[in-house]
């Protein structure tokens, strides 16, 4: 076969145009600068604007409803069914477009540090940005291991390639199409570079529960002493930020799987959210970003190429991607013990929930199911004054393919089976809700999720908070007592208690559709308002 056969082989596109395989970061820059696909920040990172795109686009997402996976995905808003004769037909079209470009670009890697659960990936793409990207984000595989490299998935990414909503079976001109029987993802009509990374996460949620691993949107690090924690979080609630820790060594930031060994990072990478980053705060993501071989989507800079990390003007959702040996202190391969504590973070700006408190096996899974957050004015358009409620089934029901009691009952098996503590922290609000009260303190945060990781939190007192059943720490040396209890923090004691059974009503309404699918203990954790 020729080189180009070689490269494209699996992926059904045939060309006689240019193809470039597993070119390492100095090739893409060439090639990327040379086609103009974007510029170079002062410091040497690659700089991408992805145009009208700049987030995932949840609403053309689409799983192909072929006939041995329907009965177990999860169909709905997240998983809408595209018909097969529709996707082979887009497909056929993406192929021959892909084949008519000038030139091509193919990456083949991993997903998975734990060989036993690992896949191979084989990505095929018109720009030298993207492959960057996709080599940044996902495992590297040595060069001896690329020889006779096979992939178990094909991402076909055409990001200036338009459906037609009239014959494809989609909404829009841009769609993404993941086909789990023909081990093929289509991304066409969109250059954020986001969904390379989260369409694998999406196989990977898809395959890992067949083989008794539990995938996890979750960040993990790891102690001086070998123990593991995990860190759930939605976006806004610390789960980057506290799982960097200097004292503690990171696994990974974002996707991990729960095996019978241990914990393992799925990615190679790190996809971080960038806007106003300090180098104060976050001082290894900001100096990860600020030089050669990241890749910065939607960073605004001035003429000479230095950042302005604080400028939005072309979205709020500015990313930075790199390789995780780009951050000190990491777990070399990836992988960990089984976990010690299980930690479920919210940014709470009703301002009810204590700042932390540890959760029972059931109430860990009840919370898992829920996955809360709340938004505030200033995060998202359109939010009005009033803190809204967000629930994310997982804490990542974007990327479950099967039914979201599938990974409760595995995080709860799981949980049971390896000992593992549960915590609950409120890195939200406190004394008030949004508007009124004040941030948490992150240094109180710190402290505590120190002495929880420690072992030192589980030996305290506890008493039982009396509208979520959650069990708040007494007293903590060094955190003052009225933070530790939330209401005791409110001046308006009458306020407290309408919010929190205004909170609980939400948690209540939510968790209706998965009564029917957990055990009686479970139920039980249905919060109930005091009278």
């Amino acid at each position: 076969m020729t080189l180009a056969e070689t490269a494209l082989a699996g992926t059904g596109v045939t060309t006689r145009s240019d193809v470039h395989a597993n070119l390492t970061a100095p090739g893409l820059y060439d090639h990327a600068l040379r086609r103009g696909e974007g510029r170079l920040s002062a410091d040497g990172a690659f700089m991408a604007v992805t145009g009208v795109h700049t987030g995932r686009s949840v609403q053309d997402k689409f799983v192909v409803d072929d006939p041995e996976v329907h009965d177990a995905v999860w169909w709905g808003k997240i998983n809408q069914p595209m018909a097969p004769e529709k996707f082979r037909g887009l497909s056929e079209k993406v192929r021959a477009w892909l084949g008519a470009r000038p030139v091509l670009f193919t990456q083949d890697l991993y997903a998975g540090a734990d060989p036993a659960h690992r896949i191979r990936v084989r990505l095929v793409t018109t720009n030298a940005w993207h492959a960057l990207f996709a080599r940044n984000m996902f495992i590297r595989p040595a060069r001896e291991e690329l020889a006779g490299f096979t992939p178990d998935f094909t991402i076909l990414h055409a990001p200036e390639y338009e459906a037609d909503p009239a014959t494809d079976g989609c909404r829009t001109g841009t769609c993404i199409a993941l086909s789990f029987a023909a081990k093929t993802i289509l991304i066409a009509g969109t250059s954020y570079a986001g969904e390379i990374k989260k369409s694998i996460f999406t196989v990977m949620n898809w395959l890992l529960p067949a083989q008794g691993v539990l995938p996890m949107h979750c960040s993990a690090n790891q102690g001086k002493a070998g123990d593991t924690a995990l860190f759930f979080g939605l976006s806004g609630t610390g789960k980057t930020t506290l799982s960097s820790d200097p004292e503690r060594s990171l696994i990974g930031d974002d996707e991990h799987g729960w095996s019978d060994r241990g914990v393992f990072n799925f990615e190679g990478g790190c996809y971080a959210k960038v806007i106003k980053l300090s180098q104060e705060a976050e001082p290894q993501i900001w100096a990860a970003s600020h030089r050669f071989g990241a890749v910065l989507e939607n960073v605004v800079a001035d003429a000479f190429g230095t950042l302005d990390l604080d400028d939005n003007r072309l979205t709020e959702n500015t990313r930075s991607c790199y390789p995780l040996d780009f951050i000190p202190n990491t777990v070399p391969g990836g992988q960990g013990k089984l976990p010690k504590n299980v930690v479920m973070l919210t940014a709470d700006a009703f301002g009810v929930l204590p700042p932390i408190s540890k959760l029972t096996p059931a109430q860990a899974m009840y919370h898992f199911l829920s996955g809360y957050t709340a938004r505030v004015a200033g995060t998202e358009k359109g939010l009005g004054k009033e803190p809204q409620a967000t629930f994310s089934t997982c804490f990542g029901a974007p990327f479950l393919p099967r039914h979201p009691e599938v990974y409760g009952k595995m995080l709860a098996e799981r949980i049971a089976r390896d000992g593992a503590d549960c915590w609950l922290v409120n890195t939200g609000w406190t004394g008030g809700a949004y508007g009124t009260g004040k941030r948490m303190s992150i240094q109180h945060t710190r402290a505590l999720l120190r002495a929880a990781l420690d072992g030192s939190l589980a030996k305290v007192e506890f008493v039982k908070d009396p509208f979520f059943g959650l069990m708040m720490p007494k007293s903590v040396p060094g955190i003052p007592a009225e933070v530790l209890n939330p209401r005791d923090s409110w001046a308006d004691k009458a306020a407290y208690d309408a919010t929190a059974k205004k909170l609980v009503g939400l948690f209540e309404a939510n968790f209706e559709s998965f009564a029917g699918a957990v055990d009686e203990e479970v139920k039980a954790v249905a919060i109930r308002a005091a009278a």
